[in-house]
């Protein structure tokens, strides 16, 4: 971590690629860490995954964990009567050979079943930190999507996926936050993302939760595993901002992390 180029959400190149990173970091890391990081490079495994399924000649992004032969045989031997889970993740496995049962379905969204296969296998990595920021992820998926969902009109339990403790309360609680504030602070701000017209502003917003979720996690802990995955995360973050415009980007995410911190606390031993 000490040789990693600095990066601030501010900044408006990630000085870096997640494949240049990936790259350095094969050859670092131990054994158990290159598993735990695994989870991050699966999620593009999972959209790679999904390409190829409707169009076998896709391009695919490289930040995965699998080559294009290991995803050619993973959706080979998922089609096969005794086909082999082992080789890949079971989810991965069942999904594409479930995948033409369901591509025809009314309102069947594969991106979004991938997803939500993606972040219920994620949830139970044995890494605490890296469960909770999958739920973390979900969770907040599901609350803005039932906060639109009500905003417009529409049947919030038509649009809720998976099963845990949040997707429960919002399809049983009919109060405007879903009875959510008590358990989870950050709901009021989500609550103000969702009137939010303009959709890149909205974007960023979220990701700058996301940020500063990150920030709090890693706080006391700079050279560990975890600061590993969560400089991962924000590179993702950052690669995706420097297709927005530079300038307007870097001021927004200023103002948001500065309104967002508000009156945040440092600890003392870090005041002297």
């Amino acid at each position: 971590m000490a040789g990693l180029p600095d990066i601030s959400i501010e900044d408006p190149k990630s000085g870096c690629s997640i494949a240049e990173l990936k790259s350095e970091c094969e050859n670092i890391l131990s054994e158990g860490d290159a598993k735990l990081m695994y989870y991050f490079f699966l999620k593009f495994d999972c959209q790679n995954l999904v390409k190829l399924l409707k169009d076998p000649e896709a391009e695919i992004n490289p930040n995965g964990n699998l080559s294009m032969e290991q995803y050619r045989d993973l959706i080979t031997s998922a089609r096969e009567i005794n086909f082999n889970v082992h080789r890949y993740p079971a989810f991965m496995s069942i999904f594409a050979r479930e995948y033409n049962y369901n591509k025809d379905k009314a309102g069947y969204f594969p991106e979004d079943a991938m997803m939500l296969a993606y972040y219920e296998y994620a949830m139970q990595c044995p890494n605490k930190m890296i469960a909770e920021w999958s739920k973390f992820n979900f969770d907040i998926a599901n609350i803005l999507t039932a906060m639109i969902a009500r905003k417009n009109g529409w049947n919030v339990t038509d649009f809720i996926q998976g099963d845990n403790e949040v997707t429960e309360m919002i399809r049983t609680n009919n109060s405007k936050d879903f009875d959510l504030i008590n358990e989870y602070d950050y709901v009021v701000d989500l609550m103000k993302v969702v009137d939010e017209a303009d959709p890149v502003a909205k974007e960023k917003k979220i990701d700058a939760f996301k940020w500063l979720w990150l920030d709090d996690k890693t706080f006391f802990n700079v050279f560990s595993l975890e600061a590993v995955f969560a400089y991962f995360c924000k590179l993702e973050m950052l690669e995706r901002w420097e297709k927005l415009d530079v300038e307007q980007g870097k001021e927004t995410f200023r103002q948001i992390i500065e309104n967002l911190r508000g009156e945040a606390k440092v600890p003392e031993e870090f005041k002297r």
